[in-house]
């Protein structure tokens, strides 16, 4: 490759969750929705999109915005934000862009471009056959984070839906599939229940990861894989079938944005405070996969900033068994890189996968709750200065006190003798070791500075691929900007 990809793989001044990966020609695309840096929503911004060609994953191209959120004739105002979409190329050549605007918006939209990343123009709301909206008759599901799929026999399939989490939320919300006419835009029939939510999952295999958003699907070797985010929250699950409207089976995770599950802890409690089982500050969670020259990756999305509306893009590299089945992926700093790092170079701290206090990360969103033990001021976070979208914002860990943990993984050393870090803050040192738990092979001393500065150390790491985990142990809190491996 021409260059390393690291993640998140975009520049670090974007924030596109809900990733949805498309490959069109020979190029990569992902549609998301679009935060907003330091945002108090979800999806402030308008949709862009970027693209990659498929030989060189770190070659990202930004192709503009693609549609306003004013285009749509009920949100001129901008009432509504975009959020989560999906796209296809239709029967009839043209790209289709299906959204939904938030929360009490009760339809599903489409727009239409002759390219698949050029200007995007409202083309109208998927309705029944007497024009209706889907989602306006009495006893509609709430319509919500459209997945669009158009089967080898040319049926089209829109998936839809969200389900209650809570016993207050009383809105009718389900997992369901509807086909369309070749307009893309007319439901024949009625909606069809796909998936189980809690309230009727006993039985069904489905229970502790029922359906609760982010419907995504695509077709492997003659099967049709449903991929969702689980009533967990924090991952994205699959389940299987030989139908693309019925007879789903749960199957597993394909990642949890905290590596919930990786090693079979799949039950953390979270509601009295962190758990040092939990390698990163949860939220919710929502994206695909992809199929890359013969390998699979999953692409999702972590949090930062302390709270769930300023979300960013990650993938990871995903392996199939061969009976079908895919392994949990581990989140990592290198995703779309294909392979370890070079355990040499300058890299920055915001690629970390890793990252919690000493008492260990937990949901962003309950920095406010009560009784959960969970400080804001205890806790490190990613962000940034800069204003949104501003290029080269300095993005950084923040925060890092007494004990708390960053950890890069992987990279492949050969020759290193010497580590820096670039902090500026509290004064103590950083223990660096080849795992969380693993061998201490640098310790970096630093003193109290308010500018940025760097302090090194001698590097004791055998040649080999490796992660690298910082641990800080001192007085006050350090900012973490960057570190490099000589």
């Amino acid at each position: 490759m021409k260059e390393q990809a690291f993640n998140p793989y975009l520049p670090s001044y974007e924030y596109i969750p809900d990733g949805e990966p498309r490959i069109f020609e020979d190029r990569l695309y992902v549609y998301g929705s679009h935060d907003r840096f330091n945002s108090e929503k979800f999806c402030m911004n308008d949709y862009v999109c970027w693209s990659a060609p498929l030989d060189d994953l770190a070659d990202w191209r930004y192709e503009g915005v693609i549609y306003k959120k004013n285009q749509d004739p009920d949100n001129a105002d901008e009432t509504y934000e975009l959020w989560a979409p999906d796209i296809t190329q239709g029967p009839d050549g043209r790209y289709y862009l299906y959204y939904c605007l938030a929360n009490d918006y009760r339809k599903l939209g489409v727009a239409v471009c002759d390219g698949p990343c050029g200007q995007f123009e409202f083309y109208g709301h998927v309705h029944f056959k007497d024009g209706t909206p889907f989602g306006q008759r009495e006893g509609d599901p709430v319509p919500f984070d459209p997945g669009i799929f158009i089967d080898d026999d040319g049926k089209i399939y829109l998936y839809s839906g969200n389900s209650a989490l809570f016993p207050s939320d009383t809105k009718y919300k389900e997992s369901v599939v509807m086909q369309l006419e070749n307009d893309m835009v007319t439901i024949i029939g009625e909606p069809k229940k796909l998936l189980p939510s809690r309230k009727d999952s006993q039985g069904t295999g489905f229970e502790g990861h029922e359906f609760f958003e982010a419907s995504s699907i695509r077709k492997i070797n003659g099967k049709y894989y449903f991929i969702y985010s689980s009533v967990q929250m924090h991952e994205l699950c699959y389940a299987v079938s030989d139908r693309p409207d019925e007879g789903f089976q749960y199957m597993g995770t394909l990642i949890s944005n905290g590596d919930i599950g990786l090693h079979g802890d799949v039950c953390v409690d979270l509601s009295s405070g962190p758990d040092k089982r939990v390698m990163n500050y949860l939220g919710n969670n929502h994206g695909s996969i992809v199929q890359i020259n013969g390998e699979w990756f999953v692409f999702y999305h972590r949090h930062t900033n302390r709270h769930w509306f300023s979300r960013q893009g990650c993938a990871e590299r995903l392996v199939m068994n061969p009976d079908g089945s895919f392994q949990q992926a581990e989140m990592t700093s290198c995703g779309l890189n294909r392979g370890p790092l070079k355990g040499k170079g300058i890299y920055e701290a915001r690629i970390a996968c890793n990252l919690m206090s000493k008492e260990g990360a937990m949901f962003c969103h309950l920095r406010k709750a009560q009784n959960t033990g969970y400080v804001a001021q205890n806790h490190p976070a990613f962000t940034q200065e800069g204003e949104d979208r501003e290029d080269n914002p300095n993005q950084y860990i923040d925060n890092m006190r007494d004990g708390a943990v960053a950890g890069f993984k992987y990279f492949d050393f050969s020759g290193a003798s010497r580590i820096s870090v670039t902090v500026r803050g509290g004064k103590g040192r950083f223990i660096v070791r080849d795992g969380l738990e693993g061998n201490v092979v640098a310790e970096i001393p630093t003193a109290q500075a308010k500018e940025w500065s760097d302090f090194d150390a001698p590097l004791h790491i055998s040649d080999g691929v490796h992660p690298l985990f910082f641990t800080y142990e001192g007085e006050g809190a350090v900012d973490f900007l960057c570190f490099e491996i000589s």
